[in-house]
């Protein structure tokens, strides 16, 4: 029931920022940009990987690329390298230009690769995990780092970041949106890993 609750709640908010305005406008509203960008890599990557069966978790483990991809460093560098490299001058001002781009290249990265990314942090699964809950929290709060000081720097850029693309105060919200809103939505799931990690110490005190 729980699974399917989250995998019904990803695909609205997917619909949500794809669709809708939202969706529509993230092309020329950098602050629709910055929430579509937060809900697929924040909210529907994670949502989407609680939502997976065990059976089916077992099946992709078994894969070997998928197995390659989802270890937690590699799964690290590449979220790492996606979230800031899609908002480095060049590559978004390319992006923003090319409908193409960011329907065909960047949306499918950004439901794709946070897949991969907390397919090993966020597993329910207390026993006979991966990737040990005290790591995944460790993990996880790793990656607010570079969240964080990337709408940070979007934030304070004087003058405009993206060539006057964007109105600056548009550009501004969009990065508090990045800024304060992933580190909202990170804090959650460290709480979930956390929670996971105190559930698995207690398992282990009772055998």
């Amino acid at each position: 029931m729980a699974r399917r609750a989250y995998l019904l709640t990803a695909l609205l908010i997917s619909l949500l920022v794809i669709v809708t305005p939202i969706g529509t406008e993230a092309q020329m509203r950098f602050t629709y940009h910055m929430i579509q960008h937060i809900a697929c890599l924040m909210l529907v990557g994670p949502l989407l990987v609680l939502a997976t069966p065990l059976e089916l978790r077992n099946k992709l483990n078994q894969n070997i690329v998928f197995n390659k991809l989802t270890n937690p460093w590699i799964s690290f560098i590449l979220y790492f390298l996606m979230m800031v490299g899609v908002h480095l001058s060049p590559i978004h001002l390319y992006i923003m230009d090319n409908y193409w781009a960011h329907y065909l290249i960047e949306l499918p990265l950004y439901l794709t690769v946070p897949y991969l990314f907390y397919f090993n942090l966020l597993d329910s699964q207390l026993l006979n995990r991966r990737v040990s809950t005290g790591s995944a929290c460790l993990i996880l709060w790793l990656m607010m780092v570079p969240e964080t000081l990337t709408g940070f720097f979007i934030y304070i850029s004087k003058p405009s970041a993206y060539q006057e693309m964007y109105e600056i105060n548009d550009q501004r919200f969009g990065g508090t949106i990045m800024w304060s809103g992933g580190m909202i939505i990170d804090a959650l799931w460290i709480l979930m890993a956390v929670y996971h990690w105190y559930k698995s110490e207690e398992l282990k005190s009772e055998q």
